[in-house]
């Protein structure tokens, strides 16, 4: 880590969308905590700087991430992470005492023993409509007890009201430490980028027959939008102040082949820009609107369907992670899990980084500090951290290979294509 950098605690980091957001912003990530290894490996790939803890916050205390990140008594500038909330059972007692929402009260714990002088809280949108409000005042009142004051009223953010190319809409609760100045929510950005802007670009990978049993491959090509270019490192983004990591920008990654049917491929080129093909229900991309919010499918323990993914705006098949990659204002050099399961789920359960970039700057204003880029240049992790099946990946970090429940690889043929290569 840069000296001078403030820091931050990444909970439930996942793949690192917020990592990298808050990286963007001027913070150096201390220590990211997720309980899948697969994620975390290849959190620890794209954040070699930092500490990836394998483990779930259940089983963790503030102790543990300060002797583990070696931070000592340094002061932390902010903890922020997206807790899964499971379910809000409304009758007869307090939502926050439900067992299913422990990881939220074991996120607000985390909070209240590392004392950072900011939080952000990010979630789904539906914590603030009807009845799961309550579920949500319950959690204000709770980081009150713990001596934080929330920036009310609280507010959704739409990605795509900060450069990223496609409509995703979460809950951000942003709180400082009673006393501290409070942050703002980050001003919207006026133009937005298209889904043509973000992937407009990026050669076919059905041209590359290497890409039919590998994620990636060298080749050349011209990129002309600003997004892209500055997705692929070709220009200079002069709002990102993260580490440059080393990286050939003639690199396709993500990019591992889908195979379709004939039919499947007619189906896809009949249906017209933002429709829903019928049969498989996948949307078709806009070229000059913005892509519908990717998701992650369900995990391992919950069947491990994959969820519906975008038509690509004119060639007949789904598009591939590097895209969805794109799509999420994901920089090329970042890397995700050579499957395509758990590269989309990386994806679809992470926050755009643009996204997280703006609250996070909002953060760097509050503590009055004038962020720089870093010189040093990072070395991406070895490529086996992006790998590693779940057995080496529990190996690699030390747990049990059942720390997530196994994804069941029996085909449901009435899925048709929503199954297709859907493990490769």
């Amino acid at each position: 880590m840069a000296n001078g950098r403030p820091i931050g605690i990444d909970l439930f980091a996942g793949a690192g969308g917020l990592s990298l957001g808050f990286e963007q912003a001027g913070f150096d990530v201390a220590a990211a905590v997720e309980i899948d290894p697969i994620h975390c490996a290849t959190h620890e790939f794209n954040f070699p700087y930092s500490t990836a803890i394998c483990a779930s916050v259940v089983d963790i205390t503030g102790d543990d991430i300060r002797k583990r990140a070696n931070l000592g008594k340094r002061e932390i500038d902010v903890v922020f992470g997206g807790a899964p909330c499971q379910g809000f059972s409304m009758i007869g007692k307090r939502v926050f005492d439900d067992p299913r929402n422990q990881l939220v009260f074991h996120y607000v714990r985390i909070v209240s023993e590392l004392r950072p002088k900011y939080f952000v809280f990010e979630n789904v949108k539906g914590l603030t409509l009807g009845k799961h409000k309550q579920f949500l005042e319950e959690l204000i009142a709770e980081i009150g007890k713990a001596g934080y004051d929330v920036l009310l009223p609280y507010r959704v953010l739409n990605a795509a009201d900060y450069a990223v190319p496609q409509d995703r809409r979460r809950l951000f609760l942003i709180g400082a430490r009673r006393g501290l100045a409070m942050p703002t929510y980050p001003e919207t950005v006026i133009e937005r980028t298209t889904v043509w802007d973000a992937i407009g670009d990026l050669p076919d990978a059905d041209q590359f027959e290497e890409l039919s049993g590998s994620d990636c491959v060298m080749t050349k090509w011209k990129t002309k939008s600003k997004y892209a270019r500055t997705m692929r490192g070709i220009e200079l983004d002069t709002a990102d102040f993260s580490y440059r990591r080393e990286f050939d920008s003639n690199l396709l990654s993500g990019s591992l082949r889908t195979e379709h049917t004939a039919l499947s491929q007619k189906r896809f080129m009949e249906t017209e820009h933002g429709q829903t093909e019928p049969v498989s229900r996948f949307r078709k991309l806009p070229p000059d609107g913005l892509c519908n919010t990717l998701r992650a499918g369900t995990d391992s323990a919950r069947g491990a369907f994959t969820s519906p993914r975008p038509i690509h705006p004119h060639l007949p098949r789904v598009i591939t992670v590097r895209e969805a990659a794109r799509l999420h204002s994901y920089p090329d050099w970042f890397r995700f899990h050579a499957t395509k399961w758990h590269g989309f789920r990386q994806i679809g359960n992470s926050v755009p980084p643009m996204l997280a970039r703006a609250v996070a700057g909002e953060l760097i204003r509050a503590l009055e500090l004038s962020p720089s880029k870093p010189q040093e240049v990072l070395q991406l992790g070895e490529t086996d951290l992006i790998s590693f099946d779940m057995g080496e990946a529990a190996k690699h970090f030390r747990v049990p290979r059942n720390t997530i429940a196994q994804r069941n690889r029996k085909r449901n043929d009435n899925q048709g294509d929503l199954w297709e290569s859907a493990y490769a």
